[in-house]
């Protein structure tokens, strides 16, 4: 799998073959199944139908502590997601958290299109999760974390203006992380990698 992952990124770094990559639309995307071809989930990013990365023990851990620490201090009116989509302009991504503003009932009909907060937690490689800053930006969303598991860092984006960051800062487990989309959240570092991660 991982050779064939090597091929594929390899095989779209050609000019000729990009320019032949067959995007879809978000309304395209809509109408597949919600399994692809070899049984596994998918999200669209930039037109592009990826598959979803298998989950390492470590990611699963570290994906669930977050869930549990932002739903305990999130403010009235607001609601955490884990692994949902947004709906955005040419792509559709499930991160691992996201928090929007509302109430889950105010979602019941479509998807929400941006976010107070974005998280995602790269075990293995952070290279897509970095590349997606910028669509994050795009659509507005005020902050973009990118929880990096082996390191103990998270990476924090922050303030967007016309499709980019202007604000990006890196987090050990010697700080504490104040979110300032959502200022309610705010919790030591080493909370979240601390217990039973080695």
């Amino acid at each position: 799998m991982r050779l064939l992952c090597l091929v594929m990124s390899a095989i779209l770094e050609i000019p000729e073959v990009r320019q032949r990559v067959s995007r879809l639309s978000v309304e395209e995307y809509h109408r597949l199944d919600e399994f692809n071809n070899n049984g596994r989930r998918t999200e669209l990013i930039r037109g592009i139908v990826i598959e979803k990365m298998s989950k390492s023990p470590l990611q699963r851990i570290l994906a669930s502590r977050l869930y549990r620490l932002l739903f305990a201090q999130l403010p009235e009116g607001s609601s955490v997601w884990k692994e949902e989509p947004l709906t955005l302009p040419d792509s559709e991504p499930e991160p691992d958290i996201s928090v929007t503003r509302g109430r889950e009932s105010d979602f019941a009909e479509a998807h929400p299109t941006t976010a107070e907060l974005v998280i995602e937690v790269a075990v293995s490689s952070a290279t897509l999760d970095r590349e997606n800053t910028s669509l994050y930006a795009e659509a507005g969303v005020k902050e973009y974390w990118i929880v990096l598991g082996p390191e103990r860092r998270v990476e924090v984006y922050r303030q967007p203006e016309n499709g980019s960051d202007r604000e990006s800062l890196q987090f050990g487990t010697d700080d504490t992380l104040q979110c300032a989309s959502v200022p309610t959240v705010r919790f030591r570092v080493s909370d979240l990698f601390g217990g039973a991660i080695p």
